[in-house]
């Protein structure tokens, strides 16, 4: 879910930027960008990947002018790069549905915080918490942070979405018709882990060594 037009209020545009802003900036204190200068093989995988979202957010589903239903993508991206490449790549996205005029330049802030940074934040504290608390198990790792970790990050995206429209917006209508949307939260969880957990396998099975928050030698070699 994100938003094509704004029906938010200013002060909530602002606001979402700013926190966006400082998010990336403390994204650029990591240095992300370094591995891909370094690993050339790492570059053209986060570009594809990259490339391959912009071209899937293409299918979405929109009742309104101002709304937008369609599979984000966020949680496999942090999953195969971790946090600052799936931000950074997150932000591209937003940019490009900018330049190809799907979506207005003044709530870019607004949909990098619900497509990227709270499903980010929610996929990577369930991987933190596989990683650190649970048996080095390759499925539990499948199941739980390719097709649990997807179907929250898109329930607490859209939430967020609902919330902001709730909180900055005096349209009646818009905020009805974002009640509405919440009810449909239930069929694009399902969908998004289904294909965010499928791939997942298949990379993990194929290309174990692309998915950089999955450790082949302690998930396979030592069982």
């Amino acid at each position: 879910m994100s938003f094509a037009q704004s029906v938010l209020a200013p002060w909530l545009l602002v606001l979402c930027a700013a926190l966006c802003i400082g998010l990336l900036a403390w994204v650029a204190t990591l240095r992300p960008w370094l591995a891909l200068v370094d690993d050339t093989a790492l570059q053209h995988r986060w570009l594809a990947a990259t490339m391959g979202v912009i071209l899937l957010w293409q299918l979405r589903a929109q009742a309104v002018d101002w709304l937008t239903l369609h599979l984000v993508f966020t949680t496999l991206l942090l999953l195969l790069f971790k946090a600052p490449l799936a931000l950074l790549s997150n932000v591209m996205v937003n940019v490009a549905m900018v330049a190809i005029g799907r979506n207005e330049w003044t709530l870019l802030g607004v949909n990098v915080l619900v497509t990227g940074v709270v499903p980010a934040i929610v996929v990577g504290l369930i991987w933190r918490f596989v990683d650190r608390k649970l048996l080095d198990n390759v499925m539990l790792f499948m199941f739980i942070c390719g097709f649990f970790g997807a179907a929250v990050a898109t329930l607490a995206g859209g939430l967020t979405a609902v919330g902001l429209i709730l909180v900055g917006s005096q349209d009646a209508q818009a905020v009805l018709l974002a009640k509405e949307y919440a009810m449909f939260l239930p069929l694009l969880m399902p969908s998004e882990a289904f294909i965010t957990g499928m791939l997942l396998i298949i990379l993990m099975v194929y290309h174990p060594d692309w998915v950089a928050t999955f450790n082949d030698h302690r998930y396979i070699d030592r069982q």
